[in-house]
C-alpha cells in the first residue's frame, strides 16, 4: 500500500499512524518504510479481515491526516453452496491462496466479502476457485471506495437468479415418506427386496447433497460434520440398521433444511432494503414534459416528480411542494416529517398527500439508502469476539472428539468388547458431540442484531460493536450538534433605551441579515417568525472578529460581540449587567448599538434537542453507571446544559486532543465507553472509545464513514434502544451457547455409555441446532424499551 507523503507529514504523524492503526481490533501489524527517491512511504500492513475490512482501514488512515494510493478493491459476493459454518473458516483458506485476496466468509448470511490487488488477481479467477469448492455467486456488488468491475461474475449471478430455497426441504420430505414405507413393510414382514428398493430410494434421497458435501471435503483432505454423518449413516447400514441410518440422513437433511430456511428470515430482513428504493422514476425536463427512467439513469441536478404516496426515487432537496414524509424505512423515526422547498429527502422514504419536486444531489448508487446497504452487507462477514472465540474452540475441540470417537470404537473391541455395539456407540457419540449449534449460535444472532438494528435506524458496522455496545458502563457526548441542535436560537431580547422590542429587533435584524454567521441567521429568524418586514441595509459589512456595520434607515447598526461598542459611553453599565446576567445562564450575547450607543442585547442559546433528556434516563435505567459531556464551550454554557438534560459530569474548554485524553481516561476508570459525536470534530475521541457513535447518519456522510454506529436519525432516543438490543443480542448469544454445550455435555456421554441411540442422538443434535436459529430470530422481534 503506498501512504502518499505531503508538506505536512513528519516522523510524529507517521508514529501516531502506525500507532492509531494499531488501536484498531484485526490490525496485527502496521510498518512505514521509505520510498527510495519517490517521495512516498509504503504501509506495510496485516490484518485479519474477518474483524475489520478494507473500507475500515481506509478510514482510519484518512482520519490520521494519511491518505492511500492503493489498487486494493471489495466486493461483496452474494453465493449459494456454503454448508455449514465449519466450512468458512475452509473457503477463507482456498481464497487466501490466491495473490494479494483476503476472504471473509458468512454461512448465516450467505456471503463473501473479498478484497483483492487489483494488479495481482482477477476476479475470474476467484469465481474459478469458488466454483472448484461448489460455491455459486447469485450477485456481486462493490463495496470499496474505488469500485471494482464485476461485469466478469455477472453470467454466473444469471443462472442462479430469482432460485428459492424451499426447495432444499423436498428431498428431506421425500426421503422421509420412503423411509416410513420402508418401516412399515418390515414391520408387516413384506418382501425384503420392496424393503430394500424403498430404503435404499431414502438413502439417495435424503442422502445425496450429504454425499456430494462430502465428497468436496474429502477431496480437500479435510473433515467435517458431513464426512461423519455420512460415515455414521453408512456404518448403521452395515450393521444392518438400515432403518435406523435412514433416519440419520432424513433427520440430518430436515435439519439442514430448516436451519437455511430459518436464516433466510434473518437474509429477508437485510435484502429488504434492497426493495425499498423504486426502480423507476418521472423526470421533468426543462420544457415541463415529463418521462420514466429508471433511477440508475438519474443525475445530478435532474428533477423528479414524487407523487402523493409514492416513494422517493433518489437523494435530493425539495424544489417544490410541500409534503409529510415517512422516514422510516432509513431513520426509524416513528412520525412523518414535514418538508418545504429546500430540505433534504432520502431515497426509499415515503411521501405523504402532497406533490413534490425533488432535485437530485446524490447518484443512485451513493443514495444514503444505497450506502446503508452497502455497510449493513459488510457488517454481516465480519466476526463478533464471541464467534472467534467459538471458532478457536472448535479447533481443539473437533479433533478431539474425533480421537475420542476412533479410541470408543476400537479399544473396548480389542479388550473383548462387541465390535458391531462399540462401534454403532461410537456413531452415536460422534452425532452428539458434534459442535454444529455452537458454530451456528452466534453468526445467526449476529445476522438478527445488525438486520433488526437496521429497521430501527440504527447502522451497526459488525459483528464485534454489536457486542461491544452492551458491554458499555458510560457513555460520553459531544454538546454542540449532539446534546444540543448545533443551531443557535434567540432566547432573550432586551431594550435598554426605551425602544419598543420589534422596532429594536426589526433594526438588529436589517443589520444581520447581510451576513452567514449562525447568530446573525438566527436573529434573522426570530424576526421573520415575528412577522417583521426587515429594511433595507446599506453600506453593509463585517467588522472582522466583531459582527457587522451598517446603515439602516438613515441609522448607523453595529451588531455582535460586546466589544463592538465604545467601553465608556451612556448605559454602558446597565449593559454589562445584562451580559454577565445572561452569561451565567450560558447563554450567547449579541450586542446591538445605534449610532455609537447600547441600544440593547439579545440572548442567543443552542437548546437542548428534546430527546436528550428522555434519553439520559433511558440510558440510566439501563444501568449506564456514568454520563459525561465533552465540550470546546464554555463552562457557564457547559453547567447549564448539562443541568438540563441531566448529565452526570461535564468536561468544558477542551480541544480534539483533550477529547481523547478524557475518553482514554475514562476507559481506565470504567471499561466500556461509548463516545457520541457528529461524526467530524469528535472523530479522535470516537476512535479511542470502545464504541464511535455518530448522529445524523442520514444526513452527513461523514458520520456514516467515522463511527462504528450511526443513528441514522438526530435522535438520541434511539441510543437505549442501540445499547438494549446489543444487550439482548449478548443474552441470545449466552444462551445460544449454553444450550449448544449443554445438549453435548448430557447428550455425549449417554450416547457413549448405550443410553441414547443413534436416531435420538441425531433428533437432539438437530433439534438443538434449529433451536439456536429460531433463539436468534428473536432479535428481529426486538422493540424499544
Amino acid at each position: 500500500l503506498i501512504l502518499t507523503a505531503d508538506e505536512q507529514r513528519s516522523p510524529e504523524s507517521d508514529r501516531r499512524l502506525c500507532e492509531r492503526l494499531l488501536q484498531q481490533p484485526g490490525i496485527i501489524s502496521a510498518w512505514l518504510i521509505p520510498q527510495d527517491g519517490q517521495g512516498e512511504l509504503a504501509l506495510e500492513l496485516a490484518y485479519d479481515p474477518r474483524l475489520i475490512t478494507w473500507n475500515q482501514v481506509e478510514r482510519e488512515v484518512q482520519l490520521a491526516g494519511a491518505r492511500l494510493r492503493a489498487n486494493r478493491a471489495a466486493i461483496l459476493l452474494r453465493v449459494v453452496g456454503i454448508t455449514s459454518p465449519r466450512a468458512e473458516p475452509t473457503i477463507e483458506r482456498a481464497l487466501a491462496q490466491l495473490p494479494g485476496v483476503a476472504a471473509s466468509v458468512s454461512h448465516s448470511a450467505g456471503t463473501i466479502r473479498i478484497e483483492f490487488d487489483r494488479r495481482a488477481c482477477a476476479l475470474a479467477e476467484v469465481a474459478h476457485r469458488l466454483d472448484g469448492l461448489g460455491i455459486r455467486i447469485i450477485r456481486a456488488e462493490p463495496i470499496s471506495q474505488e469500485p471494482a468491475d464485476v461485469s466478469s461474475l455477472a453470467p454466473t449471478a444469471a443462472r442462479m437468479a430469482g432460485r428459492s430455497e424451499y426447495w432444499k426441504l423436498a428431498p428431506a420430505i421425500l426421503g422421509a415418506a420412503l423411509l416410513a414405507a420402508g418401516f412399515l413393510v418390515h414391520v408387516l414382514d413384506g418382501p425384503t427386496w420392496l424393503r430394500m428398493i424403498l430404503l435404499a430410494g431414502c438413502y439417495v434421497s435424503a442422502g445425496w447433497k450429504t454425499a456430494v458435501d462430502t465428497w468436496r471435503t474429502l477431496r480437500q483432505f479435510r473433515f467435517d460434520i458431513d464426512v461423519l454423518m455420512f460415515a455414521a449413516a453408512v456404518g448403521a447400514a452395515i450393521l444392518g440398521h438400515y432403518e435406523e441410518g435412514g433416519l440419520l440422513l432424513v433427520l440430518f437433511a430436515l435439519g439442514g433444511a430448516g436451519e437455511e430456511l430459518a436464516l433466510d428470515k434473518a437474509r429477508s430482513a437485510i435484502a429488504a432494503l434492497t426493495k425499498l428504493a423504486p426502480e423507476t422514476a418521472v423526470v421533468r425536463d426543462a420544457s415541463g414534459s415529463q418521462r420514466e427512467v429508471r433511477v440508475e439513469q438519474l443525475r445530478i441536478g435532474d428533477e423528479v416528480i414524487v407523487r402523493p404516496f409514492d416513494r422517493v426515487p433518489a437523494d435530493g432537496t425539495v424544489s417544490s411542494g410541500v409534503s409529510a414524509i415517512d422516514q422510516s424505512p432509513i431513520t426509524g423515526e416513528s412520525a412523518p416529517v414535514e418538508k418545504q422547498v429546500g430540505d433534504p429527502v432520502f431515497a426509499g422514504t415515503i411521501n405523504g398527500g402532497g406533490m413534490l419536486t425533488v432535485r437530485v444531489t446524490k447518484l443512485a448508487g451513493e443514495s444514503t439508502l444505497a450506502r446503508i446497504i452497502r455497510m449493513v452487507n459488510e457488517a454481516q462477514t465480519t466476526k463478533s469476539p464471541t464467534q472467534l472465540f467459538t471458532d478457536r474452540v472448535e479447533r481443539i475441540y473437533v479433533p478431539c472428539v474425533l480421537v475420542a470417537t476412533a479410541a470408543l470404537a476400537l479399544l473396548p473391541p480389542l479388550l473383548g468388547g462387541d465390535w458391531g455395539v462399540w462401534f454403532y456407540r461410537s456413531m452415536a457419540f460422534l452425532t452428539a458431540a458434534s459442535p454444529c449449534a455452537l458454530a451456528i449460535g452466534t453468526p445467526a444472532a449476529v445476522l438478527s442484531g445488525i438486520a433488526r438494528a437496521a429497521r430501527l435506524g440504527v447502522l451497526v458496522k459488525g459483528g464485534a460493536h454489536l457486542e461491544n455496545l452492551g458491554r458499555v458502563k458510560a457513555v460520553a457526548f459531544d454538546k454542540t450538534g449532539t446534546l444540543t441542535r448545533g443551531r443557535p436560537r434567540v432566547t432573550d431580547v432586551i431594550v435598554l433605551n426605551g425602544m419598543p422590542e420589534e422596532e429594536f429587533l426589526r433594526l438588529a435584524a436589517g443589520a444581520a441579515q447581510h451576513t452567514s454567521h449562525p447568530n446573525a441567521r438566527a436573529i434573522v429568524g426570530e424576526a421573520l417568525s415575528r412577522g417583521l418586514v426587515l429594511p433595507e441595509a446599506l453600506d453593509a459589512r463585517e467588522v472582522p472578529a466583531m459582527g457587522v456595520q451598517a446603515v439602516v434607515e438613515g441609522r448607523t447598526i453595529v451588531a455582535g460581540k460586546p466589544a463592538i461598542l465604545p467601553e465608556r459611553c451612556a448605559g454602558a453599565e446597565d449593559l454589562r449587567a445584562t451580559i454577565d446576567r445572561l452569561t451565567r445562564q450560558g447563554k450567547t450575547v449579541t450586542a446591538v448599538g445605534i449610532e455609537g450607543l447600547p441600544a440593547g442585547v439579545i440572548g442567543l442559546s443552542d437548546l437542548p434537542r428534546e430527546s436528550a433528556g428522555s434519553a439520559i434516563r433511558g440510558l440510566r435505567n439501563l444501568g449506564i453507571r456514568k454520563t459525561i459531556m465533552l465540550t470546546g464551550d464554555h463552562a457557564g454554557v457547559a453547567r447549564a446544559v448539562a443541568e438540563e438534560v441531566g448529565i452526570d459530569e461535564y468536561h468544558a474548554g477542551l480541544l480534539p486532543e483533550d477529547k481523547v485524553w478524557r475518553v482514554r481516561e475514562l476507559s481506565r476508570r470504567f471499561g466500556g465507553v461509548a463516545m457520541v459525536g457528529d461524526g467530524v470534530n469528535d472523530a479522535p475521541a470516537m476512535a479511542a472509545a470502545t464504541v464511535g457513535i455518530a448522529m445524523g447518519g442520514a444526513g452527513t456522510d461523514v458520520a456514516m464513514e467515522t463511527a462504528d454506529v450511526a443513528l441514522m436519525a438526530d435522535d438520541l432516543a434511539k441510543l437505549p434502544d442501540a445499547i438494549g438490543l446489543s444487550r439482548f443480542s449478548r443474552r441470545i448469544i449466552l444462551q445460544n451457547l449454553v444450550i449448544a454445550m449443554g445438549v453435548i455435555a448430557v447428550l455425549a456421554p449417554l450416547a457413549a455409555l448405550g443410553y441414547a441411540y443413534l436416531g435420538v442422538a441425531v433428533l437432539f443434535h438437530e433439534g438443538s441446532t434449529i433451536l439456536v436459529v429460531l433463539n436468534a430470530l428473536r432479535l428481529l422481534l426486538y422493540g424499544r424499551r
